[in-house]
């Protein structure tokens, strides 16, 4: 399989800083990388210089000759004076009954919402999510070899990021995407670059897999970074007690797995949270009664909602855009009122908001000084922890800890924010999209973080591995004027929605092909089909005999391995074995591969 880009001891320093040092790493045709490390650590930069955009300080990259290849960064820069379709279709030279007919545009303009943007409407006019959105679209109607994606399901929802996963898994061109994104990093990715220290480390598959290979790594090297490795055996007992097939790895790695964490506690003890709760709230929390929410021009988005919160209950909020979740939040929050009906708090509620927006940071103040400035101390579970120790928590260290605000990233304003919400020790906490620009360290040291906070919390986000490890119930916004709970989660909401998406259809007479949440329904349902199916039934008798193979493989190797070890003085007995070995390796590396066949065909 030829490779399509080589980077060949290449370096690249910003100021005295170097990002990247003598890395050597190429992309395969149909190979789907995910790219991973801490904000500031080098991503978008190797991003940019794998894609030209960058020039290396030092080192050679090469390219395939004809390389057809789409970049789509976080500038969000778009060619003035245009409109959408301009930039969308226009570079596409086909007439626009033929881009009409083709059903892979149309979905792609339905599936990043492009549709509902209108292709006559000027860019000028565009928010910057909007104008996000609209540079992935015109990158993915196209037909590439590469396409190099940084941060695409930033402003994207839930159904949408589902959306992307899918089109991508579905493309015959590679791709390299950097994403903190965990559920569509395990879902789409091959294979993850880390890129940590100058260096970029490979791990074969997803997330799932790399948690595994990172703290097994950490175990084997017996490594100095306590807490980093401890967070990920935590982040790999929670992936394997949720729901099954998280990791795309055969029974035998998955044991490997269970027996690295076997002495890992459950995330949190949630009966002594809850109890603590209600020792800090009392009964009554934050109600709503009968209560109307609007937009301000007057269009309905919740009508007649009761809802209380309970102390200590953990909401998970999901819902399209535009169906009042930020609205809601808000009016939990005291900062809205209901054009009808009423609002109640208890009196020892204390509201901790964290808004999507980063104005409120004091910008002619340090790091530490900002977080100061609401707390010195706070109490965190059974623990007391200063300014500092929280700071460094969600990765402020010392020495960045006295950077002026002013001349933080994106990133790090939001992970001050966050650490000065938390400092202020409230017992209701509303996070609006809280994963925004966060790497997925911090993600995973926010949500240890979250597992020893005590108190209410309802936060809407795009991250259902956050929702899902941080929230104990889910409720959605449909855009039918009711809140609704969601027993079964995300998934109960997205086969919801393509439910919802298929009745449209059907009562509108459109195809198949042009919604592309209609899509996402008649793959599910075709899926649904399928493994019903005797094909189904085979397949999986197949898939445990195959498991079954590979213990006793691996359990052979292990044992030749042994052998070969007491046979040393031996050479004739040695050349025996090594042969048996040989054997043994390539009918194992053949009975994984097709494990991997039908575990991909299984979904």
């Amino acid at each position: 399989m030829a490779n399509l880009v080589n980077l060949e001891q290449v370096s690249k320093s910003f100021g005295v800083k170097p990002l990247l040092e003598r890395v050597s790493l190429g992309v395969q045709e149909n190979e789907r990388i995910g790219v991973v490390g801490l904000n500031g650590g080098g991503k978008t930069t190797m991003l940019e210089v794998l894609a030209g955009i960058e020039e290396p300080d030092s080192g050679r990259v090469s390219r395939v000759g004809g390389l057809r290849m789409a970049v789509v960064t976080q500038r969000g820069v778009l060619p003035p004076g245009s409109t959408v379709g301009d930039v969308v279709l226009a570079p596409l030279g086909v007439a626009e009954h033929e881009w009409a007919g083709d059903a892979r545009i149309r979905s792609v303009l339905d599936g990043i919402g492009i549709t509902g943007l209108g292709l006559d409407a000027p860019v000028e006019q565009l928010s910057g999510g909007e104008r996000r959105r609209t540079a992935l679209a015109a990158a993915l109607v196209r037909d590439l070899d590469l396409l190099v994606l940084d941060e695409p399901t930033n402003h994207l929802d839930v159904e949408g990021v589902q959306w992307l996963a899918e089109h991508l898994r579905g493309r015959r061109s590679s791709l390299v995407v950097v994403t903190h994104d965990r559920w569509f990093l395990d879902t789409v990715a091959t294979r993850t670059w880390e890129v940590v220290g100058g260096r970029v480390e490979t791990y074969e598959g997803g997330y799932g897999d790399w948690i595994f290979a990172r703290a097994e790594r950490a175990r084997q090297a017996d490594a100095a970074e306590d807490r980093r490795r401890n967070l990920a055996r935590k982040e790999l007992a929670w992936l394997r007690r949720g729901p099954p097939a998280r990791t795309s790895k055969p029974r035998y790695r998955i044991e490997a797995a269970e027996a690295l964490i076997a002495d890992v506690p459950p995330p949190r003890d949630s009966v002594a949270l809850a109890s603590f709760a209600r020792t800090r709230l009392g009964r009554v929390v934050v109600e709503l009664e009968d209560a109307t929410l609007t937009t301000p021009d007057g269009r309905v988005l919740v009508e007649d909602l009761t809802w209380r919160l309970a102390p200590g209950e953990r909401v998970g909020l999901v819902g399209v855009n535009g169906s009042g979740k930020t609205t809601l939040l808000r009016t939990l929050a005291g900062e809205l009122d209901p054009a009808a009906g009423r609002r109640i708090e208890g009196q020892t509620v204390r509201i901790g908001w964290l808004r999507q927006e980063l104005d409120d940071l004091p910008v002619d103040m340090r790091v530490l000084e900002a977080v100061q400035d609401v707390a010195e101390r706070i109490q965190l579970g059974d623990k007391e922890i200063s300014a500092g120790q929280l700071a460094e928590r969600l990765g402020f260290t010392p020495a960045r800890q006295r950077t002026p605000v002013g001349d933080l990233s994106g990133g790090e304003r939001r992970r001050l924010q966050l650490t000065r919400v938390l400092m202020s020790e409230p017992n209701v906490l509303l996070l609006d999209e809280p994963t925004n620009d966060l790497d997925i360290d911090t993600l995973q040291q926010l949500e240890d973080l979250l597992d020893s906070w005590a108190g209410t919390l309802v936060v809407i986000s795009h991250d259902r591995y956050l929702v899902e490890r941080i929230c104990d119930s889910t409720w959605a916004l449909f855009g039918d004027g009711r809140l609704t709970n969601l027993p079964g989660g995300i998934e109960e909401y997205l086969r919801r929605r393509a439910q919802l998406a298929d009745a449209v259809d059907a009562g509108s007479g459109r195809s198949a092909g042009a919604s592309a949440p209609a899509a996402s329904a008649s793959a599910a349902a075709s899926a649904s089909s399928v493994k019903g199916s005797a094909d189904e039934r085979a397949a999986r008798k197949e898939l445990s005999r195959l498991e079954r193979s590979l213990v006793k493989l691996d359990d052979r190797e292990k044992a030749l391995h042994a052998a070969l070890a007491e046979a040393a003085t031996d050479p004739v007995r040695v050349q025996t074995l090594g042969a048996e070995l040989d054997t043994v390796v390539a009918e194992k590396n053949a009975v994984e591969e097709r494990w991997m066949e039908l575990a991909d065909e299984l979904g």
